[in-house]
C-alpha cells in the first residue's frame, strides 16, 4: 500500500464523523493516559505495602465485583437522568476514590476503597457506548466504536509505559495523576459534550418507562448476545491473567511477558484503523464467529508456546480477534437496543465483562493448579469455538430488516444487516 493511498484510507476513516464524538474521544483519550493505578496496583500492594500476593489478589477481584454492581445501575441512570450526568458523577467520584486510595493504609480500607474505584470508574462506560449510538449515524457505528477502542488502547499504551518512571518516583503521584487526569476528562464532558438523550415524546416516554431492566433481561436474543459476550470475554482475560501465571511457571520473566503482552497493545494502535476500513460494512455474523475462533484458537496455541517469539506470536493472532470483535460487538448490541433503553441494555452488557473479569482468574488459577497450564489453553479454544456457533446460529435467526425509530438527524431507519 503507498503512503498516498494510507493516507486517503485513513482521511476517509476519520471524516464524516460529528464534533461532539471527536470530544468524547478526546475524553476517553485523556482518561487513558493517565489510567496508572490499574498497572501498578498489584507491585505496589506486594512490593511498597509489603501485603501478600493473594491480598492483592482480593482487592484485584474486589474491584471487578464494583465494576459488576455498578454497570446495571450506571446504564438505568444513563436512560433515566441523561448520559452526560453519568459520565460526570462517574468521572468525578473515580477522581476522589483513586485520590482517596492513595492514602488509604489500613487493609480493609484500600479493599473498601478499592471497591468504590471499581463502581466509579466503571460507571460511565455505558453512558459513553450510549451517547455515541445516539450522535453517530447508524452507518458510521462501527467506525466510531472503532475509533473509540483505538483511542482506548493508544491511551492506555502510554500510560503503562510512564506508570513505571511513576512507580519508581512515588507511588502517591500516580494515584494523585491518574485522579487529576480524570477530572480533566470530566472537564471536556463538562464544557464541550452536550446532553444526547434522544427528546421524546409523551407517548415514547410511556414508552421508555417500561424499559426497565426486566426487559432487558427478558429479551432472549439480546440476552443471549450477552452471554456469548461472556464468553468471548472470559477469554480475552486469560491474556493479563492466566498468560502471566503460566509463563511465570514455565521459567519466563515478568520482563519476558511484558515483551510478549507489548505485541497486544502495539498491534492495536497500528492496526485498528486500516482493520476498520476493511471491516466497517462487512458481514457482523461472519466478524464475530471469525473473531471468536480466532481468540479460542490464538490462546489454544499457548499450549504449544516455548519461546518469547511464540508466545508473542499467538498474542498476535487473539489481538486480531480482539481488533475485529471490539467494534462489532458494541455495534450489535446497539442494533438490539431500543433507542430509550441504549443506557440499560449498554449497561448489561458492560456487566458481562465485568464479570468476566472477576470470573477469569478464578477459573485460570483453578485449571492450573489441578491440571496444567496446557488444560487452560484447550479450554480457550473450546469455548471460543462454543461462542462462534453460538453467533452462527444466533445471527441466523435475527430479521434481516430490523427497523429502528432514530432521532430525527439520522435516518428513519436503520437496516440490520445482520
Amino acid at each position: 500500500m503507498s503512503v498516498a493511498t494510507l493516507r486517503r484510507a485513513t482521511r476517509e476513516t476519520l471524516s464524516g464523523l460529528p464534533r461532539e464524538f471527536w470530544w468524547l474521544w478526546t475524553s476517553t483519550l485523556v482518561n487513558r493516559l493517565g489510567a496508572f493505578v490499574a498497572t501498578f496496583m498489584a507491585l505496589y500492594l506486594t512490593l511498597d505495602r509489603g501485603y501478600s500476593a493473594a491480598f492483592a489478589g482480593l482487592v484485584a477481584s474486589l474491584h471487578g465485583l464494583g465494576g459488576v454492581v455498578s454497570s446495571l445501575g450506571a446504564g438505568v441512570m444513563a436512560d433515566r437522568l441523561g448520559r452526560r450526568p453519568t459520565m460526570l458523577v462517574a468521572q468525578v467520584s473515580t477522581a476522589l476514590s483513586v485520590a482517596l486510595l492513595g492514602f488509604m493504609r489500613d487493609p480493609v480500607a484500600i479493599a473498601g476503597v478499592a471497591c468504590l474505584v471499581g463502581m466509579a470508574s466503571n460507571a460511565s462506560r455505558p453512558a459513553v457506548q450510549a451517547m455515541m449510538a445516539d450522535i453517530v449515524r447508524p452507518e458510521d457505528r462501527v467506525r466510531a466504536f472503532s475509533l473509540n477502542y483505538w483511542a482506548v488502547n493508544l491511551g492506555f499504551a502510554v500510560s503503562s509505559m510512564a506508570a513505571g518512571f511513576i512507580a519508581e518516583s512515588s507511588y502517591l503521584a500516580g494515584f494523585l495523576i491518574e485522579a487529576g487526569m480524570t477530572l480533566a476528562c470530566a472537564l471536556v464532558v463538562f464544557l464541550k459534550v452536550p446532553e444526547s438523550r434522544p427528546q421524546r415524546t409523551a407517548a415514547e416516554k410511556r414508552a421508555a418507562d417500561e424499559v426497565g431492566l426486566g426487559t432487558v433481561l427478558r429479551d432472549g436474543r439480546f440476552m443471549s448476545v450477552v452471554g456469548l459476550s461472556f464468553l468471548v470475554a472470559l477469554i480475552f482475560q486469560q491474556g493479563a491473567v492466566g498468560l502471566p501465571v503460566a509463563m511465570g511457571e514455565a521459567g519466563f520473566t515478568p520482563a519476558d511477558y511484558g515483551m510478549a503482552i507489548a505485541v497486544n497493545g502495539v498491534l492495536i494502535v497500528a492496526l485498528q484503523i486500516p482493520v476498520t476500513r476493511f471491516i466497517e460494512h462487512r458481514d457482523p455474523r461472519r466478524l464475530l464467529v471469525l473473531s471468536s475462533l480466532l481468540a479460542g484458537y490464538g490462546f489454544g496455541l499457548t499450549a504449544f508456546a516455548g519461546s518469547v517469539g511464540v508466545f508473542a506470536l499467538t498474542v498476535c493472532v487473539w489481538t486480531l480477534a480482539e481488533i475485529v470483535n471490539a467494534p462489532t460487538q458494541t455495534g450489535l448490541v446497539v442494533r438490539l437496543s431500543p433507542v430509550h433503553g441504549r443506557g440499560r441494555y449498554q449497561g448489561m452488557y458492560t456487566m458481562s465483562w465485568s464479570v468476566a473479569a472477576l470470573v477469569a482468574p478464578l477459573m485460570s488459577g483453578f485449571v492450573i493448579d489441578r491440571f496444567g497450564a496446557e488444560w487452560l489453553w484447550g479450554l480457550c479454544a473450546v469455548v471460543g469455538t462454543g461462542a462462534a456457533v453460538g453467533y452462527g446460529a444466533l445471527m441466523r435467526r435475527l430479521p434481516a430488516d430490523r427497523r429502528v425509530a432514530e432521532r430525527p438527524r439520522e435516518t428513519r431507519s436503520e437496516i440490520n444487516a445482520a
